[in-house]
């Protein structure tokens, strides 16, 4: 038996925020579209996902308002996906997630991935903000990511890792081949 997609008899905000990004995958589509993913192939190489459900989650963040769908060519026609204003305000949670898996859940794995704030090259606090220069939450555009000791895994050659192998600040798009 499938298990249902809402929490009908949860009357709170949690539960209807995790309807929209609580099932698998959403949030994995949502950190690479900080990270500068775009195309549907580069989400589909990277994440190693199957097409059926990165055609719905793209579709169910669409219509939430999280991203935004743009034709970007049209012979084929294709498409982009770009976070909206309100897909980066779930910035400061999706970090909060990061940093709590660096702390509690890689074990001895090392970062892959290192968050710096772009002003000053300062590696963000847990709390996303930086101390060198007194910003309580360092926002999303203004935040450098770095690879960390982890990121040269040797069974990730997709060219989105192969791309975030190089320091780049979140939101802008990646340089890929796909």
């Amino acid at each position: 038996m499938a298990l249902k997609k809402g929490y009908a008899m949860q009357d709170c905000s949690l539960a209807r925020t995790l309807e929209l990004v609580g099932e698998r995958w959403t949030m994995l589509v949502i950190r690479d579209a900080f990270y500068g993913v775009r195309r549907y192939s580069d989400f589909l190489a990277h994440l190693d996902i199957p097409r059926a459900v990165l055609s719905g989650r793209l579709r169910t963040l669409t219509e939430a308002g999280v991203l935004d769908k743009r034709r970007y060519a049209d012979s084929p026609p294709r498409d982009e996906y770009v976070l909206t204003d309100k897909g980066r305000q779930l910035w400061p949670a999706l970090y909060a997630l990061l940093s709590w898996g660096e702390a509690h859940a890689l074990g001895s794995q090392p970062a892959r991935r290192i968050y710096a704030h772009a002003a000053c090259g300062r590696r963000l606090s847990p709390g996303g903000g930086c101390e060198e220069c007194g910003v309580g939450a360092v926002p999303p555009e203004d935040i450098e990511l770095h690879p960390g000791p982890g990121a040269d895994h040797p069974d990730r050659q997709d060219p989105v890792s192969r791309a975030l192998l190089t320091p780049h600040r979140l939101l802008v798009p990646l340089e890929t081949s796909v």
